[in-house]
């Protein structure tokens, strides 16, 4: 599966900058609002994305190579629509907040 730092190395500016917006929507825990993202929860938050998109229809199909490649597209796509959305919150984080009430 796709990375956020491969996604990141493609060359939209626009691509860049929905990647640093998605890793800024994870601090590190206390950490002031200029603090360095914690990219370790935010790569797994990506990767979560990712297998929501696939769903239960591709994970009963082997996760074939076109059905994550389209769900890797499409987890971009949201991050680049999300990005024009003023202070969004991570979708998986949202859901795990919903999850544990």
């Amino acid at each position: 599966m796709i990375t956020l730092h491969e996604v990141h190395k493609q060359d939209s500016g626009d691509v860049k900058a929905a990647v640093v917006a998605f890793g800024a929507r994870h601090p590190f825990d206390g950490a002031g609002p200029d603090a360095e993202p914690d990219w370790k929860w935010a790569e797994k938050h990506f990767t979560r994305l990712i297998e929501v998109i696939m769903g239960t229809a591709a994970l009963a199909q082997g996760r074939g190579t076109d059905t994550v490649h389209r769900a890797e597209n499409e987890a971009v796509q949201l991050l680049l629509t999300l990005n024009t959305v003023p202070d969004y919150r991570c979708p998986i984080c949202v859901k795990q907040r919903r999850d544990a009430l």
